[in-house]
């Protein structure tokens, strides 16, 4: 018998799957570019059209172009040839049959067809996210540990996002693990006009981890979580009921919506590259770490600008260590602090000059009033009319106007003309 707090959690857990991470938009008629799409034969031939992960279709070069990859990730010299070397189908089944991993990474002709885009078209955002991802994997691993989810799933995020925690897909989920607004509030994430924590590495990832671990709870395999974690557990139950009750996701295969088809698919091959890719000889982009940062809590309403400017930072580098400040402002207050991070050598300046910091073009950037005085002055208006002007009290002036004038007089003709009928058919009856 299912316990009351499973069911809680089912109930909670349903009441967010249209808005669980679904980068979904069903539209079966919508024509879809070919780098947005998979086309699979089976073994009767048949061909099935399915939907390449939003993420990754992303432009290299607008990977490349953020702060971090700018700065932490070049492209060396590799001493492999930029070619897919040919391998027989046993080769990969044997492969990832030695994968380390709890979750099933069964093989079948849609994850092959995931490798082969993965190492032919999609090598140079291969290469990214392999680099890319020394920033981020120790992050994703230790969220991961503590909620005892699979390591494996660390890769998530290569596929929801490419590894750009600014990422924002058609529907709106944002961050590396693609958020959408009502399920990062479900998990604490704090998103309003000037904070998303959807984009916070750290904060993002608990909350991706603690989400995972409560879709275990209700399904019990981790294929049918992270497909419930791509299109929300209302889609995952539809598609085990209509299955007859099967729970093996290649059993419910058919029944799940379009880009879910080839979200687990997509999730093994990605698993795979990001293990064997000198096998294919994609070389991953060489990383520099950047220098040891450190979070300081800011008390006061503070804008990255007078951040730069006091402690002579690049303003890039502010936002690429604190993304989820949507508009370079941080909203801080005495009776709520928030987290700034900086490099270690200068989270020390920072609190030794944060009154110079706060006060820094305050006026100028930091541009919403507190306190405001409301202009008391009373106008005077000009009418054309007998009145020539006319002073009102608190603006309240003009009662007595020509256009109200002439609705009485309206009113007057009117009641003449039906008492004057009135008074004729009198005069007749008495005649």
């Amino acid at each position: 018998m299912i316990s009351k707090k499973l069911l809680m959690l089912l109930a909670i857990l349903f009441g967010i799957s249209i808005s669980v991470q679904a980068q979904i938009i069903v539209d079966e008629n919508n024509e879809t570019d070919e780098e947005d799409e998979l086309i699979v034969t089976d073994k009767s031939g048949h061909e099935e059209v399915i939907d390449f992960p939003e993420a990754m279709t992303y432009d290299l070069d607008s990977l490349l172009n953020e702060y971090m990859a700018k700065t932490y990730l070049t492209e060396e010299d590799c001493n492999l040839k930029n070619e897919n070397p040919y391998y027989p189908v046993e080769t990969y089944i044997e492969r990832l049959s030695r994968m380390p991993t709890v979750m099933e990474m069964a093989h079948n002709n849609v994850v092959q067809n995931f490798i082969d885009r993965y190492a032919q078209r999609l090598r140079g955002t291969v290469s990214y996210c392999l680099g890319a991802g020394n920033f981020y994997m120790p992050i994703f691993e230790e969220a991961l540990e503590t909620y005892q989810v699979p390591l494996e799933l660390k890769y998530l995020p290569v596929i929801e996002s490419a590894l750009n925690p600014r990422a924002v897909s058609r529907v709106g989920a944002t961050g590396l693990w693609q958020f959408m607004l009502a399920t990062g509030k479900q998990y604490d994430l704090k998103i309003n006009s000037l904070v998303d924590e959807r984009r916070d590495p750290i904060k993002a990832s608990y909350a991706a981890a603690h989400l995972l671990s409560d879709l275990y709870k209700v399904f019990g395999d981790w294929n049918l979580v992270i497909a419930a974690y791509n299109c929300g557990p209302g889609n995952v139950s539809k598609a085990i009921q209509r299955s007859g009750g099967s729970k093996d996701y290649w059993q419910i295969y058919p029944y799940l919506p379009r880009e879910t088809r080839g979200y687990v698919p997509a999730f093994i091959a990605a698993n795979y590259m990001m293990t064997y890719y000198s096998l294919h000889n994609i070389c991953p982009m060489a990383s520099r770490l950047p220098a040891q940062t450190d979070t300081v809590m800011v008390s006061k309403k503070i804008h990255f600008e007078q951040i730069a400017s006091v402690l002579h930072l690049d303003i890039e580098m502010i936002r690429a260590l604190n993304p989820m400040y949507r508009r370079d402002i941080i909203p801080a207050n005495p009776d709520e602090q928030y987290a700034l991070r900086l490099p270690l050598t200068d989270v020390n300046k920072f609190i030794e000059q944060e009154d110079a910091i706060a006060n820094y073009r305050a006026s100028e950037l930091l541009t919403n009033r507190i306190q405001v005085e409301v202009n008391d002055y009373t106008p005077t208006y000009y009418h054309k009319s007998k009145r020539s002007w006319k002073k009102g009290r608190k603006g309240r002036i003009g009662r007595h106007s020509k256009a109200r004038r002439g609705s009485k007089s309206k009113a007057r003709w009117r009641s003449k003309a039906r008492g004057g009928k009135k008074k004729s058919s009198k005069r007749r009856r008495r005649r």
